[in-house]
């Protein structure tokens, strides 16, 4: 089922504003925080106010593998037709100790997709805690570093990065960010992404940019 959530008015935005879509997990649907409280919905502030004519749209699902992002993107891209794709999974399948080549696989076709879509990519990494042992610790963030290195795609090498090992940024189960963590994951992500938007669009005679609402859909 694809269910869309639109935050604000689509009054005075652009018909034509170029979509963003934001396909995640827990991280970026905003467990255990408001939606609008979320790194995402966030980023659509930052892009209206900074004049980029973009509308974001959260396909993100809290559980969500690799595999799960696979089997959903094909309607994503055809629903949405994004310009911009930012890749936020794994992390799920790396705490289920899931295959690494089946993980890699996964989002080599996630990527392959996107593309032949005509859709820019950015992919977001993540790592796994040091319990897991080694060799699937260094695997496992290797998969991120070896994609967007063969496919020339943009990463962010850990969304988490300042965040994860600060308790006081961390919800009680150790795993997902607070709210006020929110902004750091942002900026994490706002260096990487901002090459890939283009030049931002004049603002309106009211003083409003082109970007339209947010919306979050499954």
């Amino acid at each position: 089922m694809f269910i869309v959530a639109t935050f604000g008015a689509r009054a005075g935005s652009s018909p034509t504003a170029p979509t963003l879509l934001v396909l995640g997990d827990s991280l970026s649907a905003g467990y255990g925080i408001r939606i609008e409280e979320s790194w995402v919905a966030l980023l659509q502030s930052r892009l209206r106010e900074q004049g980029y004519g973009y509308h974001v749209v959260n396909a993100s699902v809290s559980g969500e593998t690799t595999s799960g992002g696979l089997a959903r993107l094909p309607r994503a891209l055809d629903v949405h037709k994004p310009r911009i794709l930012v890749l936020e999974l794994g992390g799920n399948d790396g705490l289920r100790g899931l295959p690494l080549e089946g993980i890699r696989k996964n989002l080599e076709s996630m990527i392959l997709a996107s593309r032949s879509a005509g859709a820019l990519v950015l992919l977001v990494g993540m790592r796994m805690p040091s319990n897991y042992g080694v060799p699937y610790v260094q695997g496992f963030h290797a998969n991120y570093q070896d994609l967007a290195k063969r496919y020339s795609v943009p990463l962010v090498p850990f969304i988490l990065e300042g965040v994860a090992l600060d308790g006081r940024l961390m919800q009680s189960d150790g795993i997902h960010p607070t709210a006020p963590a929110q902004r750091r994951l942002l900026d994490n992500v706002w260096p990487v992404l901002k090459p890939l938007l283009g030049a931002p669009k004049k603002a309106d005679a009211k003083g409003r940019d082109a970007a339209a609402p947010m919306s979050a859909g499954g």
